[in-house]
């Protein structure tokens, strides 16, 4: 276990502002690690240093409890492994996370590729 970290999902930490959501779609950049897509784009005078939703399509899973576990797993990934996004940035971000395939892959497997992702958007920034 990592010493010193913090492991919570705030309210403050929830992407909630549609007008953070619409600067994510019009402006945001994004890195992809299949199956999974993180959105990202700088966000002015924010509270928190990052602001974090998740989002899986319907198009992908027809049945609402599917996609509703995706996306706690998804949550989970982010409260586990959020340190990658903090300790590598000063400014503060929004980020949007997609599940991108129909594939019902394991709590494993997607925290591994989170990993990945978190690691490979860490080199674009700083890039």
């Amino acid at each position: 276990m990592v010493e010193n970290k913090d492991f919570t999902y705030s309210k403050l930490e929830k992407l909630k502002s549609r007008k953070t959501i619409d600067l994510l779609f019009s402006e945001g950049k994004s890195v992809s690690k299949y199956p999974l897509r993180l959105v990202y784009a700088p966000t002015e005078g924010a509270n928190e240093k990052v602001v974090f939703g998740v989002s899986v399509s319907k198009k992908y899973f027809k049945n609402a409890s599917d996609r509703n576990y995706l996306k706690r797993v998804l949550r989970e990934c982010y409260r586990l492994n959020k340190h990658l996004l903090h300790e590598n940035t000063d400014k503060p971000y929004a980020f949007m996370f997609f599940y991108q395939t129909n594939e019902l892959l394991s709590y494993q497997e997607i925290e591994e590729k989170t990993v990945q992702l978190f690691e490979k958007w860490v080199v674009e920034i700083n890039s």
